[in-house]
């Protein structure tokens, strides 16, 4: 697949959102601090009930400008460890050690927090149903979801404005909304012509209000087929906006673009340093009779050296990729063991360097259709 070396810079925007959440008491005493200059204050934690035993967690300092640096693996953190920079999924049992940086002070003591939820494997731990229970349509959970907006092209010459929800600036128009949570119970992602060579769709992220690291996702959706279209599903490294891209690690889980093919596919694809989906994406190939069209599940299992994609069913993968995929690719680095957590988006680009622009074979409006995303214990 070779327009997968495309270089997706359309994730580089995505760069734009720093958040140190939360608030609350936790974390230790700070401690004497050398040179006579004062401590940071210590990390505080506060986590929020998630589903059957995890939690989402958040870190804050009350020391004004502070970076917090923390691990997730038992180890000392130090000012070399990943930045928070959302909260985050605890799901397994583990112990997160948090310091606090800020310049001209020394650094803060340790602060740290065991977790021992002892979830059993395969068990739902975080979801968005995108239950609306009105008549009307709804906006999507603004404590989980924001936007992308604009129109600048993402790096892979892409047509559409996208536009956040109830945005008025032109062409966006809340009468004829991007994106909404329907009284069906489903996210509507919409694109729409509102003028000739105007294109208005929609891009949703977590970043900067919940990420996660390992264990298994799924986004159930159905996607719209036609020549321009190039819906997905996909995640970015937290740390996007300080190691830009690819380096964060980007995976990619629904991607496809064009009108349906015979067999019909979804790519699964994965981009890091030294390394994009032109060097490591595969092709799924939906059954004789079925497209992407219809409803799917599309998967991601996430372990500690592993990332794997399936479609419909999560015991039968279709990729697995390894350290060991990316042995052969001179300055490849690995991203997703790092210790940083990953932010989810949802999208439905118009037109761009893949896909190639609209014909008078594509319908508008058309619709992207997410029935839940879900993450479960591995």
């Amino acid at each position: 697949m070779s327009n997968f070396s495309r270089i997706r810079f359309r994730c580089a925007l995505a760069a734009g959102i720093l958040v140190v959440a939360g608030c609350g008491s936790g974390g230790s005493e700070a401690q004497s601090s050398p040179s006579g200059s004062l401590p940071s204050a210590a990390p505080a934690f506060t986590t929020i009930p998630a589903l059957n035993g995890a939690v989402v967690v958040a870190l804050s300092s009350v020391t004004p400008g502070a970076t917090i640096h923390y691990t997730a693996d038992g180890s000392t953190p130090t000012a070399s460890s990943p930045i928070y920079e959302a909260p985050f999924l605890v799901a397994s049992n583990l112990t997160v050690n948090a310091i606090a940086t800020a310049p001209g002070n020394s650094n803060s003591s340790v602060a740290t927090r065991s977790f021992a939820p002892n979830i059993p494997s395969g068990t739902l731990v975080w979801s968005d149903e995108f239950s609306n229970a009105t008549a009307a349509n709804a906006q999507p959970n603004p404590a989980v979801w924001t936007y992308e907006a604009g129109a600048s092209g993402w790096g892979n010459s892409e047509l559409e404005d996208y536009c956040a929800w109830a945005s008025t600036i032109s062409p966006c128009n809340p009468s004829n909304p991007s994106v909404y949570v329907g009284a069906d119970g489903y996210l509507h992602i919409v694109a729409a012509q509102p003028s000739p060579g105007v294109y208005t769709s929609a891009r949703l992220k977590t970043q900067g209000l919940f990420s996660f690291q390992y264990g298994r996702i799924e986004f159930r959706a159905q996607v719209p087929e036609a020549q321009g279209f190039w819906p997905a599903a996909w995640l970015l490294g937290n740390n996007v906006a300080t190691a830009n891209w690819p380096a964060c690690g980007e995976m990619d889980v629904l991607e496809r673009v064009n009108a349906a093919a015979t067999p019909d596919w979804n790519a699964g694809s994965i981009h890091g340093t030294g390394f994009t989906g032109g060097n490591l994406s595969t092709k799924y190939n939906f059954p004789a009779g079925q497209t992407a069209a219809g409803w799917h599940t599309y998967g991601m299992i996430w372990s500690k050296g592993s990332v794997a994609y399936y479609v419909d069913d999560p015991t039968q993968p279709y990729v697995t990729y390894t350290p060991s995929s990316i042995a052969a690719l001179s300055g490849s680095v690995w991203p997703y063991d790092s210790g940083q957590a990953s932010y989810i988006i949802l999208n439905l680009a118009v037109g761009g360097s893949w896909p190639g622009s609209p014909n008078s074979t594509t319908p508008f409006p058309a619709q992207m259709l997410v029935d839940y995303v879900r993450i479960y214990t591995n």
